[in-house]
């Protein structure tokens, strides 16, 4: 499964978002890479960290990848890993439109407090032109340092449920130091010692939620491909026939 966390807009918390889906999927026992498509490597910073905090057992493999040629990379990866997280930042590059054009689910969060109508539009526009490339693209968009109370959550949760270019998840992250003091130590929230429940809480039920999605998107794939076989079959037998 290939997974991009993007968006256009810096300061959603994308690399926080990316890394901790990588963790969660290695202590799932995924064979997983992650790829840092963004220019700032925040990805490779965290992963290099946790690689010396752990004595080289960081749980998945990292590497840089970005321009046009990520496409033709990644496809010749993806069967290598059982899942592949790629980090595109937040701007419209094309790193972004180059991994979008070959993955099955794009992850988009939203900083409500900095949430601007305009921004929601564009990622719209953005999934629509890579949708006529990849039809098969699964976009999903949720709240990320979500305030832990107060209308400001609401009023962006209910922007989003309203575009019609994505789905919206609803298991916001609220802005916890867990977070920050977990990404400091080269460690996923999952694994952060002592436990903050409300932010493993929180992330467990975004994971729970992109698993699901990924058992769909996979079961889509199987009956695709067991209709395609089928219609080959009737296909043959009528050509037979004849």
């Amino acid at each position: 499964m290939i997974y991009v966390v993007g968006g256009i807009k810096g300061g959603g918390g994308k690399t926080t978002v990316a890394t901790n889906l990588v963790v969660a999927l290695s202590l799932d026992k995924r064979d997983v890479l992650l790829v840092d498509a963004d220019d700032q490597e925040t990805a490779s910073d965290f992963s290099a960290w946790r690689d010396e905090r752990t004595e080289g057992n960081a749980g998945y493999t990292s590497i840089q990848l970005t321009g046009r040629n990520a496409r033709a990379e990644l496809l010749r990866l993806k069967d290598k890993y059982q899942d592949i997280v790629i980090d595109t930042g937040g701007r419209d590059t094309t790193s972004q439109r180059a991994a979008m054009s070959v993955a099955d689910i794009y992850l988009v969060p939203f900083n409500p407090r900095s949430f601007d109508v305009w921004t929601v539009e564009k990622v719209s526009r953005l999934i629509d032109e890579i949708k006529s490339i990849n039809p098969d693209l699964e976009c999903f968009a949720f709240l990320n340092r979500a305030d832990s109370r107060g209308s400001d959550n609401d009023d962006a949760a209910e922007a989003l449920k309203d575009e019609q270019a994505f789905s919206y998840l609803d298991t916001p992250l609220v802005n916890r130091k867990a977070f920050s003091n977990a990404a400091a130590q080269g460690m996923g929230v999952l694994e952060l010692k002592p436990e903050d429940s409300k932010a493993t809480g929180e992330f467990m039920a975004l994971y729970n939620k992109i698993k699901k999605v990924n058992n769909n998107v996979n079961n889509k794939v199987e009956s695709n491909v067991k209709n395609k076989v089928i219609s080959n079959v009737e296909n043959n037998v009528e050509k037979g026939k004849k």
